[in-house]
């Protein structure tokens, strides 16, 4: 591929079988692309896994999509024109991409975890024209975002995953219950897990969040 609104690591399709798909992995705030990249052995062999560094930089090795600062309460505030370029910044990576390697939103997964994920899932909402699926692993929806949300009839055919952990002590659970009773009204095919661990992707989630990609074809 030619260069990238976006700096990101690549793994092409071991196989081609019916024809290639797409995942775009988003990591969380202060890691990089090398962080969820690192998953890539584990996705399924008909995807072309695209892991993508965040915009912002925060120190050696450390990007963030948009930066936060956090009240004394645990309220969040995010740099809101931030998270608005990164988004754009994400739509347009996203269409190059799929324009370069010819594939069809159809057969197009966004995925992230923490940071990342509010970017996964923040694509679908806004964007839903744009992928097939979004998987978001310990993260949270946005309220700045909800006012961007596409019509209902969008999310037609559309499938989302939502896993968090029991014991998440960044996120709380209760962001995942947040995001599920917001996108249970939405017609889309939703699976949400949760699962014994802390802020982290353990192998049993790994495991599932992959059987699930593998289902969508």
């Amino acid at each position: 591929m030619t260069d990238l609104p976006l700096e990101f690591l690549q793994r092409e399709p071991l196989e081609a079988g019916d024809g290639p798909w797409l995942l775009v992995l988003m990591h969380g705030v202060g890691s990089n692309a090398q962080d969820l990249f690192g998953l890539a052995p584990y996705v399924p062999a008909h995807f072309h896994v695209l892991s993508l560094r965040a915009p912002y930089p925060m120190g050696p090795q450390a990007n963030a999509w948009f930066q936060f600062t956090v009240d004394r309460n645990g309220t969040r505030h995010i740099d809101v024109e931030q998270e608005r370029d990164a988004r754009a910044l994400l739509g347009r990576t996203l269409a190059q991409v799929q324009q370069q390697l010819d594939i069809a939103p159809e057969r197009t997964v966004v995925g992230g975890f923490s940071q990342g994920g509010i970017m996964a899932l923040s694509q679908l909402l806004t964007q839903p024209q744009s992928l097939r699926a979004a998987m978001v692993w310990h993260s949270r929806l946005l309220p700045e975002v909800r006012s961007l949300q596409a019509q209902d009839a969008q999310f037609e055919g559309k499938s989302l995953w939502i896993s968090h952990g029991t014991h998440d002590n960044v996120i709380p659970l209760t962001s995942a219950h947040s995001m599920r009773s917001h996108v249970q009204a939405l017609p889309l095919a939703l699976s949400y897990r949760e699962f014994e661990s802390a802020h982290e992707i353990r192998p049993d989630e790994l495991r599932a969040s992959m059987q699930w990609l593998e289902g969508l074809r």
